[in-house]
């Protein structure tokens, strides 16, 4: 493994520590003040100056990444909420949205708030708001790899209504500055259920500014309630007194392996150093990238978010067609890689990786 600008095997590495906590690792906590009292988070580290946070209670969504001590995401006023604090209706979901790396919406709705088959439906699903069961931390040496694992499910289940349960698997290892996040979503009950899902995933200063860049394959890019050029969701700006939301649709290109990359990159951090993160997904398991670009003051964030679905209505869905329905038992496995970028020459490698596509 790389660490230190040096390779390593398991022997040479443990002759230096006596707990590679030292270096790295998993360790389980939990919030004790306000609102997110009594939330769990799993805080990784890797050794390489990047760190990320797991919160089993919400959803097993990924909260805080930094990379070299700078963050990578965006955290809003709310904080990670405690799931008692939920509300379901409407805009409600807002009071407990912490932004974060990763948020999921979904698992059976997710987009703004509406009636669906007499049914209220609020903002972005319930996915996020819902405590994990099965926790499970795995921290250990493969060969000369120490390779750390962590695992939950969440279901999201009524009497008389939908039963689907997510199994969440993030990994990672030591010496890598990123992890890779593998979702099975399966209809646990006996008729079919509504099945969106988008992943969230929020952007934050010191990537976002006005020297921001999102860089995709992008086919096509349709702006949603189009009121000025498609063109500007490439533009980024300082933050703005009253900026109004923008929200962009965007058709991604895969390439052989089937997969596509997006990446959010700030070159000018540190004198040119850069930093980003990069995302690489399959375009068969999530043919649909929203680009939410708000340039507010304190809601200063662009969210990069691949999913099987726009953030539509489901009732829009359903009526043209394109709603889609998980049968019993029916299982859909969905993959992300995220890689957090520390120098130019990264984010070059990038770029040079998504202009093949």
């Amino acid at each position: 493994m790389k660490l230190f600008g040096r390779s390593w095997d398991r022997k040479s590495l443990m002759q230096h520590v006596g707990d590679l906590q030292q270096l790295g690792g998993a360790k389980e906590l939990a919030y004790q003040d306000g609102p997110e009292r009594g939330v769990r988070a799993i805080e990784v580290r890797t050794g390489t100056g990047f760190a990320f946070s797991i919160l089993p209670d919400r959803g097993m969504d990924v909260l805080r990444a930094e990379l070299g001590g700078a963050s990578l995401a965006w955290h809003s006023s709310t904080g990670p909420t405690a799931p008692a604090f939920f509300e379901p209706g409407g805009l409600g979901w807002l009071r407990g949205f912490a932004g974060g790396m990763l948020v999921t919406c979904g698992l059976t709705y997710a987009g703004p708030p509406h009636k669906d088959g007499g049914q209220d439906l609020g903002l972005h699903g319930r996915a996020s708001t819902l405590p994990a069961r099965d926790v499970a931390i795995r921290q250990d040496w493969e060969g000369d790899e120490f390779r750390i694992e962590v695992c939950g499910r969440v279901r999201e289940t009524s009497v008389f209504g939908d039963d689907v349960q997510l199994t969440r698997r993030v990994t990672t290892t030591l010496g890598e500055s990123g992890f890779r996040l593998v979702d099975e979503i399966e209809n646990l009950g006996h008729a079919p259920a509504p099945h969106m899902v988008i992943y969230h995933v929020n952007g934050g200063f010191p990537v976002v500014g006005p020297e921001c860049e999102l860089l995709t394959a992008s086919g096509d890019v349709t702006k949603a309630g189009a009121t000025s050029p498609k063109e500007s969701y490439a533009r980024f700006q300082a933050p703005t007194a009253g900026y109004s939301e923008e929200v962009y649709f965007h058709t991604l290109r895969p390439g052989k392996d089937g997969r596509t990359t997006v990446a959010l990159v700030n070159r000018a951090f540190q004198g040119g150093r850069g930093i980003g993160y990069a995302l690489r997904f399959p375009v068969a398991q999530m043919p649909c990238f929203t680009e939410w670009k708000m340039m507010g003051q304190g809601l200063y964030v662009v969210g990069t978010e691949p999913g099987n679905v726009y953030p539509e209505p489901r009732e829009k869905l359903r009526r043209e067609g394109r709603l889609a329905m998980l049968q019993p038992g029916e299982r859909k496995r969905y993959e992300i890689e995220f890689a957090a970028l520390g120098s130019a020459g990264e984010i070059q490698n990038v770029e040079k990786e998504i202009h093949g596509l």
